[in-house]
């Protein structure tokens, strides 16, 4: 048993501490391996049953740190049937942790039933944070944090997609977007279509060795892609929110909200709210701004 609760990093050897009974829905890394917590190893090393995706995908994190543990698959197809089970487990004293294939469990993944089922019968249910590929992305793309929306993936019928962007292009707020490789130029090629100027980002292969962060309107990055024989890799598309209409806003109304968001937020969150509300360039909005606050530019 002392064996089983063992993991190493490097040449390294360590003892995790035992587990309460419960479930542990640990992060693991998107891609770099290195990005796995100190809390993930110690976790996933005592816990009496692993539960994954792809068993095949989340042994090479085992094999890096040597987690000798049992590996089951939940997925989609499984997961109703296995929750009952499951619950009876945790219920008896077993650690269960569950793992997605990369990154945060239930984001876009497997797993929201058997959290739901353990929270109504009042078990431990537990994070552990950590790589997310919709946060990276977001932090990488340059374009407004204050606010955003995750779609998840979109929709790979291209009327269902153009559909759905539609809607997600009407948002004030940033809006974040998984994509396949496959679809990702017709994907940017739809925003373009709807609004060429509109600021976006793709973040493609992240954290990995060929990670790539293209920035631009919807037309340059378009264009990028078009030249590209072929893309590879897990995409994200980051779209900017839709400006309000500057024209719809008088001299006297701008000021005010330029006052309002100086009077309440740091300069440089109150710069990116006007430039949402107005259509105001952020440079211009954060340079009256300061020149409120009584700080030069």
């Amino acid at each position: 048993m002392m064996a089983e609760r063992r993991f190493h990093i490097g040449a390294n050897a360590f003892e995790a501490p035992s587990l309460e009974a419960g479930l542990y829905l640990v992060a693991t890394p998107i891609g770099n391996l290195g990005d796995v917590t100190l809390r993930a190893l110690e976790t996933l090393a005592a816990a009496d049953t692993i539960y994954c995706e792809d068993t095949r995908i989340t042994l090479r994190l085992m094999e890096r740190f040597g987690l000798r543990v049992p590996l089951k698959a939940l997925h989609d197809h499984n997961e109703a049937a296995l929750v009952p089970g499951l619950v009876a487990e945790i219920e008896s004293g077993k650690a269960l942790a569950l793992v997605s294939d990369a990154g945060m469990p239930l984001i876009s993944d497997p797993g929201y039933r058997l959290v739901r089922a353990c929270a109504d019968a009042g078990l431990r249910v537990t994070s552990l944070p950590g790589a997310n590929a919709v946060l990276a992305a977001l932090q990488l793309s340059g374009l407004a944090t204050d606010s955003f929306r995750f779609a998840g993936f979109l929709p790979s019928a291209d009327g269902e997609r153009r559909r759905v962007l539609d809607d997600l292009m009407e948002a004030s707020h940033t809006v974040i977007a998984y994509e396949s490789p496959h679809r990702l130029r017709d994907c940017v090629a739809d925003i373009a279509a709807r609004d060429p100027a509109r600021p976006i980002a793709v973040a493609r292969e992240l954290t990995k060795l060929h990670e790539e962060i293209l920035r631009g309107t919807a037309t340059a990055v378009l264009e990028t892609l078009s030249a590209r024989a072929t893309i590879k890799g897990e995409c994200v598309v980051v779209i900017a929110g839709k400006p309000a209409t500057q024209d719809a806003l008088d001299d006297a109304q701008i000021a005010r909200i330029i006052a309002d968001a100086a009077a309440g937020l740091p300069a440089g969150k109150a710069a990116q709210q006007v430039a949402r509300l107005t259509g105001l360039p952020r440079d211009e909005a954060f340079a009256r701004i300061l020149k409120i606050k009584g700080t030069r530019p």
